[in-house]
């Protein structure tokens, strides 16, 4: 039985384990990333390790998420990042250089290599046949430290993919139909491997839209094969010397099967308020739209741009409509202005952005109220916009530019002639806008700038031999990172100061929350199901840390949240019986009994509600590491113990 593509990647850069699904396994880390929301506490984290010098093949830290300077909160962090790089051997993108996904692809990205990054979508490199997983800034700072990262051995699915895309149908189009037919949750435990004859027609951006988005589903990551395609992607950057061909065996045997026909597919929208809410755009015409984002490290590819330029070209924005448009990158940005391309978004009335994540992140550009924005990005989770009542809507490039024209949804099929993009072959070269770190001779040199906004990672203990807490909030299902900590302009700045952000954690589904923690001293969370969905951001577990929050216990979680929450040294634990979540109400006072002894010794773990005098069973699962983690009260302790 031969091996599928992801398959023989993490069989390379096995470390520990075996490859049997649902058993941890350690992998050998070639690459790593981060951007500026969350790399000031992994930096903080891989110096209070005592590393030296990072030990992966390459490291790089991009500035795109907290570029918006109101204060002086992100400047300082960016220094702060910029001489820990210069420090400690690790490239570093200056703000304007582009979005972290978008410019490792063209710049450092190589196919069958590993790469972890604090951002949950860096499966986008799995577009050019990475191993590319999003992770916690932690787990990322172990791995520079050069430490394995773990996972879960997951299932591999794959995505046959039939046939040619109709004109005016884009990637876009594909990963969405991918999320009506698996869910924000279909993908947990699963890696999403393409193939079939309809890949041979999809670009190299138009992969990477595809697995950036696998994020959505919630799976470990996706990839694609490289090929020949691949090859004329990385020769055009200057670095075919990179390519090598991966393709998975004539034999692999996979755990599922999608067969998808790209010739029945039609423009499709995920509609608010998840990204798996999915409807043809052709019965949502007609609808009036206030705001149109094209960007995000999605859509934001020179292919991207041109079809919008294309689109647009000789025409003018409806006046109902306001439109904004972010090249992903300083290549991209150059190469628009060079060809004439970014003149004609102008000439329409786009407001032309910085290469940034920008409005993604609730950045700027926050819709009006009750506003209807058309985003190319990969999340429309309530609020994450900025505005609490904004109806947000995720479509493509072409459907996007097409309703910017008329000022309501609009089927860009009615466009008439299919557009014709053909990309260069060879990209615009310039990387004066990413700084090398000092010689290793020359270390010892450099001073590490903090400004006053940057605070120490919180403190933690070892696990107690007992819990007892009170319930300080319970909520439900797919509660996203967005909810418990949320991003926008407001709230970034704080990243790297956790007392600050704290005082946020939650305060989108109980504003009382932070008060209640500061009283209380100590709190269990109760959750529903796919807890923790969304973003890789590990302030969403530190911020419940540094709170008192002692366990969370939901339904199921999403993999990278449980991941953070065992790092922070928080228990997550499931209810065996999910119908147990409604035998646990608001202020119940609730007892983990023997809970330290119970997980050394690899015991079913029970809850006591002593409020209502019943005992519920819990699960766990977790490996022999995860315990120690747990019993040593976080990733970092346990680090320095293993040290």
């Amino acid at each position: 039985m031969g091996y599928t593509l992801a398959q023989k990647l993490i069989s390379s850069h096995l470390l520990t384990g075996e490859m049997k699904p649902g058993s941890e396994i350690g992998l050998r880390i070639d690459q790593t990333l981060t951007q500026d929301a969350t790399g000031t506490m992994a930096y903080l984290e891989f110096e209070a390790m005592g590393v030296p010098r990072v030990k992966t093949e390459l490291s790089v830290a991009y500035i795109d998420h907290n570029t918006l300077q109101t204060g002086f909160e992100n400047a300082d962090d960016h220094l702060y990042i910029q001489s820990v790089c210069k420090k400690h051997g690790l490239y570093f993108s200056r703000p304007g250089n582009g979005i972290c996904h978008q410019v490792h692809l063209e710049r450092f990205g190589i196919p069958g290599k590993t790469l972890i990054g604090s951002d949950s979508h860096t499966p986008t490199g799995g577009g050019i046949g990475m191993l590319a997983f999003g992770a916690g800034g932690l787990d990322v700072a172990v791995a520079m430290g050069g430490g394995p990262y773990y996972i879960t051995m997951p299932r591999i699915v794959f995505i046959n993919l039939k046939g040619r895309l109709q004109p005016w149908v884009a990637a876009k189009d594909i990963i969405l139909e991918v999320l009506r037919i698996m869910s924000v949750k279909g993908g947990v435990g699963k890696i999403i491997e393409y193939g079939g004859e309809g890949v041979k027609t999809l670009s190299v951006p138009e992969r990477a839209t595809i697995t950036n988005m696998g994020a959505e589903l919630g799976a470990s990551t996706s990839i694609f094969p490289s090929d020949d395609i691949t090859r004329e992607f990385m020769r055009a950057q200057g670095r075919e010397s990179d390519w090598v061909e991966l393709q998975p065996d004539a034999d692999a045997v996979y755990d599922q099967i999608i067969d998808i026909d790209l010739s029945l597919l039609r423009p499709l929208a995920a509609c608010p308020h998840s990204p798996d809410n999915i409807k043809p755009i052709e019965e949502l015409e007609g609808i009036p739209v206030n705001q149109i984002s094209i960007g995000s490290c999605t859509n934001s590819s020179l292919l991207d741009m041109l079809k919008v330029a294309q689109i647009l070209k000789g025409k003018t924005v409806h006046p109902d409509v306001s439109l904004s448009i972010a090249p992903g990158s300083k290549q991209v940005f150059n190469m628009l202005a060079m060809n004439g391309a970014l003149a004609e978004l102008i000439a329409a009335g786009a407001r032309i952005l910085e290469s940034a994540c920008g409005p993604c992140i609730g950045m700027g550009q926050s819709p009006n109220s009750k506003g209807v924005s058309l985003r190319t990005f990969n999340r429309n989770f309530e609020g994450r916009s900025g505005t609490a009542d904004a109806q947000i809507y995720l479509v493509s490039p072409e459907t996007a530019a097409a309703s910017a024209l008329y000022g309501v949804f609009t089927d860009p099929r009615k466009l008439g002639e299919p557009l014709k993009i053909d990309l260069p072959d060879k990209f615009l070269i310039n990387d004066n806008m990413i700084i090398p770190p000092a010689p290793e001779s020359e270390a010892d040199m450099v001073e590490i700038i903090r400004g006053p906004n940057i605070k120490p990672f919180p403190q933690t203990t070892p696990l107690p031999e007992e819990i007892q807490a009170k319930v300080l909030l319970k909520v439900g299902d797919n509660i996203t990172t967005d909810h418990i900590m949320p991003a926008g302009a407001k709230i970034l700045p704080l990243r790297s100061n956790i007392p600050a952000i704290s005082m946020h954690c939650f305060v989108r589904c109980d504003e009382e929350f932070p008060a209640r923690c500061t009283t209380e001293e100590k709190g269990i969370i109760i959750g529903g199901s796919n807890y923790g969905q969304g973003s890789s951001r590990e302030h969403a577990a530190l911020a419940p840390l540094y709170l008192g929050i002692k366990a969370v216990i939901a339904k199921s979680f999403a993999r990278i949240h449980v991941a953070n929450l065992i790092n922070a040294g928080i228990l997550p634990l499931t209810f065996e019986n999910e119908s147990d979540y409604d035998r646990v109400s608001m202020w119940d006072e609730l007892a983990l009994p023997d809970v330290r002894e119970r997980l050394k010794k690899g015991q079913a773990l029970i809850l006591k509600n002593q409020t209502t005098g019943e005992t519920l069973p819990l699960s766990s699962g977790f490996s022999k590491r995860q315990t120690d983690i747990l019993l040593a009260g976080g990733l970092l302790n346990y680090t320095k113990e293993q040290n």
